[in-house]
């Protein structure tokens, strides 16, 4: 749908405003508070000053420090298997010089975390045995993710090669074996300090960002780094709340003003639904699956060829925030616990936040965080209801609910399209005659009596109602009068695109358990657990 408008217009957003909204994204996969990531940059670049670093080198490091962390997707299912909760792993593990000794202590302690303690004990035995090279084959993994992420981005080798040596240390220690030194790229080597410093100056100050560098000099960081920054700390950790002002500080630096056209950033955004959905093997392609039913359902609405191009730019992106939710919960083969409900739902607040700056971006993020809402007001994350969400909101969660449905899951196989009720615009056999039966001058939607449908009811003076459990009921003449469509489909829901109006419900008996909500004809349960 990228072609509705010319492709070659600016979108009005840049590569790194892009990337920037992105590494909030990877805090959360790392369990740090969002902002981790472009604070640590505001240090490493404060530090590149005073090693006069050039135009070409600062940007190059602006980009390596706000991807360096986006390989984090390619491990995960790696370190979940090994470590349970991925992002309890990775906020773990910057109290840890991770070599040697401390890094296999550390690993044994983390194993099986969450698991019964024979699980636990085989794991950690296979880790003693095999020597962590699982775990090192995840790494490298990141590195490559890193780099290719890099690449569909259109950067250049100034900063796809030095991604290829996040794991690395200065005594070569690391990822990959025997690579450490003046080897190591000088951005690397700026990343390595300012992304563990940043931690412990956020949690105890200058004195303990200082003596963490100080403990790992020679070790994990470049000493002459570790000297320049322990003479200046007090200046370079000074004021790293100017972040907030992204804007203006990338304003000030040339190299990163390259603005995006519109095909850029549909080629940007397709790269960051990949990545994410990348987070959980059985969601591959769930995103783009999205876009397209999303976006071929808004042609049928007859939305605006700009409307659809936003509604496929949410979708892609509509899952961002799911990086702040652990591998343990997304594959979880049994059912949720209500803490782990909770952290789900969260998930499309967070797909909001990240994407709440610059302002082409926030339009595109506000529509996303729209795709876990449902029209009886059961959805997340606020709770909206009927004409509270707009058009589009309610065809991209159709979109979600009917993609998420024809995908297995690690808690129940996939479903038939038939199953799911049809792709957008799918009429039913009575719709499909009355379109051929329609005057000359009328609409196929409308029907061509003003009075509702015959009723059929075993009680004439009682008319059909829709159940919430998608059975008819006593109540009323169909769910819609204008629309016959609606009377027969039994979506209490309303999750079908077509339908343009909120669908009422019957009324629950008090004290009768709340039945299953119906998509077509099968259980929704992209609402009670996980999309």
């Amino acid at each position: 749908m990228s072609g509705v408008e010319s492709g070659d217009q600016d979108s009005g957003l840049r590569l790194a405003e892009l990337v920037a909204a992105f590494s909030l994204a990877t805090d959360l996969g790392l369990g740090q508070p969002m902002e981790h990531v472009l604070r640590s940059w505001l240090i490493a670049v404060r530090l590149g000053e005073r090693l006069d670093l050039g135009a070409e080198a600062r940007v190059a490091l602006y980009y390596v420090m706000v991807l360096a962390w986006v390989g984090c997707v390619a491990d995960t299912a790696e370190v979940a298997a090994w470590f349970g909760d991925d992002i309890a792993f990775r906020s773990d593990s910057y109290r840890v010089d991770l070599a040697g000794l401390p890094l296999m202590g550390f690993a044994l302690s983390h194993a099986g975390a969450g698991t019964p303690f024979l699980h636990r004990l085989r794991l950690a035995t296979n880790l003693v045995l095999t020597g962590g090279r699982a775990v090192e084959r995840g790494l490298m993994a990141h590195c490559l993710t890193t780099t290719q992420m890099a690449g569909r981005l259109g950067l250049t080798a100034e900063v796809c090669d030095p991604l290829r040596q996040i794991f690395t240390r200065w005594d070569a220690k690391g990822v990959p074996d025997g690579v450490g030194g003046d080897e190591i790229a000088r951005p690397v080597r700026l990343f390595h300090l300012a992304d563990t410093v940043e931690v412990f100056h956020r949690a105890g100050g200058v004195d303990a960002a200082v003596e963490v560098a100080r403990a790992r000099r020679g070790k994990h960081f470049d000493p002459e780094v570790v000297d320049l920054f322990c003479g200046t700390a007090r200046d370079v950790l000074a004021d790293l709340d100017a972040v907030a002002e992204l804007g203006a500080l990338i304003e000030a630096e040339p190299g990163l003003r390259q603005q995006l056209s519109e095909r850029e950033l549909d080629s940007a955004l397709e790269a960051m639904a990949d990545f994410t959905d990348v987070r959980s093997p059985s969601r591959a392609g769930h995103s783009r699956g999205v876009a397209h039913l999303a976006a071929t359902a808004g042609g049928l609405w007859g939305l605006p060829g700009g409307e659809i191009v936003t509604l496929r730019r949410a979708a892609l992106v509509h899952d961002v925030g799911m990086h702040g939710v652990p591998a343990s919960i997304l594959d979880k083969p049994g059912p949720l616990t209500g803490a782990e409900m909770e952290r789900m739902r969260l998930h499309s607040y967070w797909t909001e936040r990240v994407l709440a700056r610059p302002a082409a971006l926030a339009r595109i993020g506000a529509m996303a965080s729209l795709a876990s809402e449902r029209l009886d007001g059961s959805g997340y994350h606020r709770g909206l209801s009927g004409a509270a969400i707009p058009a589009t909101g309610r065809i991209l969660a159709a979109a979600d609910a009917c993609r998420a449905m024809t995908e297995a899951r690690p808690y129940r196989p996939a479903r038939s399209l038939k199953q799911t009720g049809g792709p957008p615009g799918r009429r039913c056999r009575g719709c499909r005659a009355r379109r051929r039966r329609a005057a000359p001058g009328q609409t196929a939607d409308r029907p061509r009596r003003a009075h509702p449908p015959r009723d059929r009811s075993p009680h004439p003076h009682r008319p059909w109602r829709i159940h919430p459990a998608g059975r008819p009921h006593p109540g009323h003449h169909g769910q819609d009068r204008g629309d016959p469509h609606r009377a027969h489909l039994h979506q209490d829901r309303g999750l079908d695109p077509l339908h343009r109006h909120p669908v009422r419900h019957a009324a629950r008996p008090a004290g009768q358990p709340q039945s299953r909500r119906f998509v077509g004809r099968i259980p929704d349960d992209t609402r009670h657990r996980r999309p």
